[in-house]
């Protein structure tokens, strides 16, 4: 849900290119992507690191 998710929030994400084998990146999110309230497929976030992808994690709050 796009409310738990804030700039700053330590994240487990899944970039595109990982989503069949579901390898997760952590990271702190920069920028929400995702404008709707809820998306099926999780929220998409870009990282501090520059890397895109949906949360599957809040690590830290």
């Amino acid at each position: 849900m796009r409310a738990h998710i804030r700039r700053g929030l330590r994240v487990a994400i899944v970039q595109k290119a990982d989503q069949e084998t579901g390898a997760l990146t952590e990271g702190v999110v920069r920028d929400i992507l995702t404008s709707s309230p809820e998306h099926p497929r999780g929220i998409k976030v870009r990282l501090e690191s520059g890397e895109v992808g949906r949360v599957r994690r809040i690590l830290s709050r």
